[in-house]
Formats: C-alpha cells, sequence, structure tokens
C-alpha cells in the first residue's frame, strides 16, 4: 500500500489546474486522472488536459507535503533526501515523453531534477533521462541513465540528494551522479511524483499514463555528532 498522506495532486481540470488536498487524497481520492486500487496507484494525464498556473504541460501529479496539508519544503544540507518509485509506463503522448519524479525548486519554475521518460517509436521501446540544472540558473543538461524500457515493463528508480550536494539516480542496476553547484544550497526543495505529459495538443485520448506499485519519500536525518 503506497502512503498518501505525504502529497498532495494537482489534476488536469479546472483553471488553473485542480489541487487535491492531502486530507482528501489519503481519504481515499478517485476521479479520472488518479485512482488508487490492489495497492497501486494510476495516473492518467490528456493532452488536453487543463494546467497548474505558469506550466505548457498537463499533470496528473503529486507533491510532497506534511500529513496535514502544510507544504513540505526542505534544503538538502540537512539530510540525506530520497524518492524511491516502482512503475510501469502504459501511454505515451505523440512526443513519447513524460515525466515521472522532480525534485522541483518553491516558487520557482525551474526545476532542479526532472526524470523523464521517452519513447521511441521507431525501436517500440523508451530512454529514461535525467534533466538537471547544476545551479538555480543554468541551462538544463540531458543524461540518458538507461535505455530500452518498454510500455508496461516494471522498471524501478531511487532518486537521492544527498547533503553534500551528490544527487545520484539508480534506475534498476543502473546508477549515475554528480555534484550540484553548492548555490543550490539554500533552495527550498521538494519531490514531485506522478505523469506530467510532455504535450498539449491532440484529442483526449492522447496521453500520458503510468501505474505506480511503489511510492516512497525519505528525509534521513544527519547522525549528530555531538559528545
Amino acid at each position: 500500500m503506497i502512503e498518501l498522506a505525504m502529497w498532495n495532486l494537482s489534476v488536469p481540470v479546472g483553471v488553473p489546474a485542480t489541487t487535491i488536498e492531502t486530507r482528501v487524497l489519503a481519504g481515499g481520492y478517485q476521479d479520472h486522472y488518479f485512482q488508487s486500487r490492489n495497492g497501486a496507484i494510476f495516473f492518467w494525464s490528456p493532452v488536453n488536459g487543463t494546467t497548474t498556473e505558469g506550466a505548457s504541460y498537463p499533470r496528473s501529479e503529486l507533491r510532497e507535503t506534511f500529513a496535514d496539508g502544510r507544504l513540505r519544503n526542505w534544503t538538502y544540507p540537512g539530510a540525506d533526501h530520497f524518492l524511491r518509485a516502482a512503475l510501469s509506463v502504459t501511454q505515451v503522448p505523440s512526443t513519447g515523453k513524460i515525466v515521472i519524479g522532480q525534485i522541483h525548486a518553491y516558487k520557482s519554475s525551474m526545476p532542479l531534477l526532472k526524470l523523464e521518460y521517452q519513447y521511441k517509436t521507431k525501436t517500440a521501446n523508451g530512454n529514461i533521462v535525467a534533466k538537471v540544472r547544476m545551479t538555480p540558473d543554468a541551462e538544463i543538461q540531458t543524461v540518458t541513465v538507461a535505455s530500452g524500457i518498454a510500455l508496461n515493463q516494471a522498471f524501478s528508480y531511487a532518486i537521492n540528494l544527498k547533503p553534500d550536494g551528490t544527487l545520484a539516480i539508480q534506475l534498476d542496476r543502473t546508477s549515475w551522479s554528480t555534484r550540484l553547484d553548492s548555490s543550490w544550497a539554500a533552495k527550498p526543495l521538494y519531490f514531485k511524483a506522478g505523469v506530467y505529459t510532455q504535450d498539449n495538443t491532440g484529442y483526449e485520448t492522447e496521453a500520458g499514463a503510468a501505474r505506480f506499485d511503489q511510492l516512497s519519500i525519505e528525509h534521513r536525518a544527519l547522525l549528530s555528532t555531538a559528545p
């Protein structure tokens, strides 16, 4: 069972898109865009869905909160931060791209990390790509973390942002890491996960969708060095 009392949910309906608060989500919320059944959660985000303020693309996506619904933001030097998921991508739009996990920056339109599934029709499978900003104002650097992942194929990822600014991504047996610039250290950050469809043209039948069988957040406090 995936614990939902640490998230709110954005769904692509209403203008701007609607936020389902933590208490409502954890109380058993379901709709066209988000369902929880048999221990898994299902996200669906059609290309013609509405967007959150300032965004170009629709999403059915969770955003980290406290259990009482307050937004949870953190700075990385204070703990070891993990976002872990086991999932399968079940549908992609014509661009082939959906974002399945993020480290976002509070009150910014420029995330630190987007973890993106990119499906290629020619090969009938997809790559998992990390889109990283080394500083808060930097251009995106794109790194292919894994390849050859088909639609409906189960895989897992773990995103770890360490107190020293090391960003590490594990995808099944593949791992990649980099050291962020220290200018990120003071920036409030938060995790997101779900389906952020990287397309906004077409009919409602065109969408991004995924099934998550596991999803968890951990902020592992640093061990005290006091005597």
